[in-house]
């Protein structure tokens, strides 16, 4: 299969058909990375055309090859306490608005496209830092549609690069080093959930309910403007009144509704429902 290569009605055909499942858009620029990983799906299954593929996939009774195949499109790198800025805002004002209210209840945030777990993990080392001594519990929800890196997140191992700006005395607090690897202690662990989920999925959508917070950071720009409008609807939907949304730095939810309120805090603009 050497020099394979998608031609431009292939790329079409493929790339709408991934929007089509998943919300996400693979412009035209993105033809190599994509032939990449379809050229190692297809040596795995020992097929020899684009054709004999693209019907494998759609007219498979088992969805497991698109399964794979989106894992291979979506690997994001990531790392502990990135955008730091946002954190903070989360840690000294956020987090302080909305206990105010819960009145000795648990604060549910989830990490939507968390990839191999760094962010979800961030802030729970936040919540059991910032909640200590108040009595009230939390949990930290982080989905992803891609279910390899999934597993990452579940194990907790990461090497030096994802933890290197994790702060000295967490680090020390919640990781123990095994050889080369940094493992999230069993106390962060214990109010982790990660399961796979789609965003485009409106029924599995539908079942994500009674949220204070939801961090959907650098997701929505792969997304196409309808599917952007349809994702932030369902985040609206699954806040509790007077949540917020944090989005990548460089992303703007005003641009996508006007169902959000923006809020500017000392660190960062939030959106308020």
């Amino acid at each position: 299969m050497a020099g394979f290569n998608l031609t431009p009605a292939e790329y079409q055909r493929l790339s709408e058909y991934i929007y089509l499942k998943t919300g996400i858009r693979f412009a035209s620029g993105k033809e190599y990375y994509v032939a990449t990983r379809v050229e190692k799906r297809m040596q795995a299954l020992g097929l020899d055309s684009f054709n004999r593929y693209f019907s494998f996939i759609r007219f498979s009774p088992s969805e497991e090859e698109m399964e794979l195949l989106i894992n291979s499109l979506t690997v994001n790198e990531t790392y502990f306490f990135r955008e730091y800025n946002q954190l903070r805002c989360f840690a000294e004002e956020i987090i302080s608005l909305l206990t105010e209210k819960l009145n000795g209840g648990r604060l549910k945030v989830w990490s939507a496209g968390c990839s191999s777990g760094e962010e979800p993990y961030t802030l729970a080392i936040i919540l059991l830092e910032m909640l200590a001594g108040t009595g009230l519990s939390f949990e930290v929800h982080g989905t992803d549609i891609n279910t390899s890196v999934l597993l990452k997140a579940k194990r907790g191992y990461y090497d030096e690069r994802s933890v290197k700006d994790v702060p000295g005395d967490y680090l020390q607090k919640y990781f123990s080093k095994n050889g080369a690897a940094y493992r999230v202690l069993p106390q962060v662990k214990e109010h982790m959930r990660f399961y796979p989920l789609n965003l485009k999925d409106a029924s599995a959508m539908e079942a994500m309910e009674g949220f204070h917070v939801i961090f959907c950071r650098n997701v929505l720009i792969y997304f196409d403007e309808q599917s952007r409008r349809e994702a932030a609807l369902s985040f609206y939907r699954s806040l509790m009144t007077g949540g917020f949304i944090f989005l990548g730095h460089s992303e703007s939810m005003s641009r996508i509704t006007n169902l959000f309120k923006p809020r500017r805090f000392k660190e960062a603009i939030i959106y308020q429902k």
